[in-house]
């Protein structure tokens, strides 16, 4: 039978087991998170922000299991003032790129850590000089990557594309294209880009199409370029999502080759 009295931490606080103001099983899932506070006087001060850290991790674990072809009973979570960190173990580069997707689009995510780690089954590995072959050839069947451009250096399951190419949606293409091979344990992608246009010029062009875009609320964004096509964004959003689409808008813009993203997410 159990204790009726709570056990003891020093001080006279009760043990954690005792002092669950939300319930456990949206607390901590599949497992621990390190330095997890859980004593009754800690939960009493912070229990607001334990509870909407409680309620983005359960809808974080929600749109991972929802997901399909994810194997995500291996990924744990933990959400801390909208910072969402994944943990744990996936079987596929391709999944550890789902799952991070999947977080992004979700509502309430301020930033994410991903820091899963990629550990191939028996069957999924492959030979460096196999995944070379078949990354060439990948890249050969895209349509919008200029393979004469690019380089392939794999080590240990880790692939790198290097060279020189026009436009960013090319240098996406060719990291599409090798993201999903099996045996392939992450992506280097140090495809740079070919500056074409002066920063004022460029400037000019991102605010335009940033006033085209119906999902930008661009009163909220700066844009500041410098010579060698880097952009700067500062301002705030209202979502992880709505951050991504001004990122690509930049991208899209014509010798665009650094997109430095300082953009606040207004939850």
């Amino acid at each position: 039978m159990k204790n009726s009295a709570p056990a003891m931490l020093n001080g006279g606080t009760p043990a954690a087991e005792e002092n669950w103001s939300v319930p456990r099983d949206l607390c901590v899932r599949r497992r621990r998170v390190p330095g997890l506070r859980t004593t009754g006087a800690w939960m009493e001060r912070e229990g607001h922000h334990m509870l909407g850290n409680m309620e983005l991790q359960k809808k974080v674990l929600e749109a991972l299991d929802w997901e399909p072809g994810l194997e995500a009973k291996e990924i744990g979570v933990a959400a801390n003032g909208g910072v969402v960190t994944l943990t744990g173990i996936v079987r596929s580069y391709a999944d550890r790129f789902t799952a991070e997707r999947v977080v992004k689009r979700l509502s309430g995510v301020k930033a994410l850590a991903n820091d899963l780690e990629v550990r191939l089954p028996g069957d999924f590995r492959r030979s460096d000089g196999d995944l070379a072959a078949a990354a060439v050839r990948a890249l050969e069947w895209d349509v919008h990557v200029p393979n004469d451009r690019i380089k392939i250096r794999v080590a240990d399951g880790w692939l790198t594309l290097e060279g020189q190419v026009e436009w960013q949606f090319q240098r996406q293409a060719a990291d599409h294209a090798v993201r999903n091979l099996m045996g392939i344990r992450g992506v280097s992608n140090q495809l740079t880009l070919t500056p074409r246009v002066t920063p004022t010029d460029l400037k000019n062009r991102i605010e335009a199409a940033f006033k085209r875009t119906a999902e930008l609320e661009a009163r909220g964004i700066k844009v500041e370029t410098t010579t060698g096509g880097k952009v700067i964004l500062t301002g705030s959003v209202h979502s992880w999502s709505e951050r991504e689409e001004a990122e690509d808008a930049v991208w899209a813009a014509p010798g665009v080759n650094l997109v430095e993203d300082r953009l606040g997410v207004l939850v």
